[in-house]
């Protein structure tokens, strides 16, 4: 519980910092509002379509006596349509983040700079970065979808597909959520997808409560755009910590005295 509090704290500190920087506020609101506008057409159409794909995914119920096939068409298509608006939930910060990459990247470094100072990221030529960035989502958004998949099933199990596993499903989508946030820091410090997978593995509960407030928030759409640069900073000041052997509530927890962690180059303690 420590930890997911923890988290939900980060989230907070994020959207007090863009607050208190407006301008830095309406530069990362940008890229959001682009990819919000692509997603909401995507969804608009699915929605328009979902009842055709139900029934050309279930022919087999065409002999089916009522309600019956449509009490599973019926149910095929809400989750049809759930099972679209968390996907757009778990690719929207993706694709939000290489849109606007140059103008997240500029946000998080900023917020580094006003906690003591930012590592100087690996000098990678735009391109090679926008393809990092592609490359790296993908592989979470495969991790992600692996997970979904089984979710997604599970929804038709009676009582335990309206319970438990929406619950279940967002406590994953906020994890890969914080993953895919926390890349814009991690990349600064040449820490590779693997890596920082492997980092928020060993705090669950913490990435979990820093992105899960997110995804509930961010199926409202224009919240999503006005989260994002908040949202964006939290995560800066997670990635910082992480990678600094810090405690979620940024106290030192002296495992390693302080000392800047190996492998990860202008990675050290903040500065007070």
């Amino acid at each position: 519980m420590g930890d997911l509090m923890a988290g939900a704290r980060y989230l907070g500190r994020g959207q007090k910092w863009v607050l208190g920087n407006g301008r830095w506020f309406g530069f990362g609101l940008l890229p959001a509002l682009v990819t919000l506008v692509l997603y909401a057409a995507a969804l608009t159409l699915l929605a328009f379509r979902a009842d055709d794909l139900a029934v050309w995914a279930t022919p087999f119920a065409d002999d089916w006596s009522s309600p019956w096939n449509g009490l599973l068409r019926g149910t095929f298509t809400v989750l049809l349509f759930a099972g679209g608006l968390l996907s757009a939930v778990l690719t929207f910060t993706a694709v939000t983040l290489l849109v606007g990459d140059p103008f997240y990247e500029s946000l998080s470094q900023k917020v580094e700079e006003t906690e003591g100072g930012a590592p100087e990221g690996p000098d990678v030529p735009l391109l090679r970065s926008l393809w990092i960035s592609l490359r790296d989502s993908l592989y979470v958004l495969v991790r992600a979808l692996a997970l979904g998949a089984p979710l997604f099933v599970l929804g038709f199990v009676p009582v335990v597909g309206q319970t438990v596993v929406p619950v279940v499903g967002f406590a994953v989508s906020g994890f890969f959520l914080t993953l895919e946030l926390t890349s814009v820091a991690l990349q600064r410090r040449d820490v590779p997808v693997r890596e920082r997978l492997r980092l928020l593995r060993g705090r669950k509960a913490l990435a979990v409560g820093f992105g899960a407030p997110l995804v509930l928030v961010f199926l409202v759409p224009l919240a999503a755009v006005l989260l994002m640069p908040g949202a964006v900073a939290g995560a800066t000041l997670l990635a910082r910590d992480l990678t600094d052997g810090s405690r979620p509530d940024g106290a030192d927890d002296g495992r390693d005295g302080g000392r800047p962690r190996p492998g990860y180059p202008g990675v050290g303690p903040h500065l007070p």
